[in-house]
């Protein structure tokens, strides 16, 4: 189960992570995660622009609603090893409006069960303290780790799309969409 603090400093842990807001320290460690190989496999290549404005679009998200994808840190070292949390999904589709949780671990921390710990946390909180109704998750039809993830995660699958953010023709622009319900 997640630990809560305050409102003001709101952060989680679980046995293992800390999920806490961003410092401005974090951005070459996290732009280094985004430029693994195994990270973009499944991802559109991002900069080190790219990756800042993703930060800055994080930072946004929790400024208007006190929530969003979390700083994951491994508590025993203090290491960024990626990002867990939930935001608003800012395109249309067939699942929107929606809040999707969303996952990003550096490889090295990739197959430890670090990603399953942190998106069960996330969705103790949403369905928890955030009162959500319903929480969403899409991935690149091949990227089986992510949505074995989902099922592990309790969520079912509720069809397929093509993420708008994606030109045609795009090798990760088919996706498919998943979600879970309140308890």
């Amino acid at each position: 189960m997640a630990k809560t603090h305050s409102e003001a400093d709101l952060e989680m842990e679980s046995p293992r992570l800390r999920l806490r807001h961003w410092r401005p320290d974090d951005r070459a460690s996290f732009a280094a995660i985004n430029a693994e190989p195994e990270v973009q496999r499944y991802l559109a290549p991002i900069t080190r622009e790219g990756s800042d404005a993703m930060l800055d679009r994080i930072e946004a998200h929790f400024a208007a609603h006190g929530w969003g994808y979390w700083a994951l840190e491994e508590r025993r070292s203090g290491a960024l090893i990626g990002l867990c949390g939930m935001m608003h999904v800012p395109f249309e589709a067939f699942f929107t409006p929606a809040i999707e949780i969303g996952w990003r671990l550096s490889s090295a921390w990739q197959g430890k069960g670090l990603a399953r710990e942190a998106a069960q946390t996330v969705l103790d909180d949403a369905f928890g303290r955030l009162r959500l109704d319903r929480v969403v998750s899409f991935t690149v039809a091949a990227n089986t780790a992510s949505w074995g993830l989902m099922e592990r995660l309790g969520m079912r699958r509720i069809g397929d799309f093509d993420n708008p953010g994606l030109p045609e023709g795009h090798p990760l622009r088919h996706n498919v969409a998943y979600e879970i319900l309140a308890p």
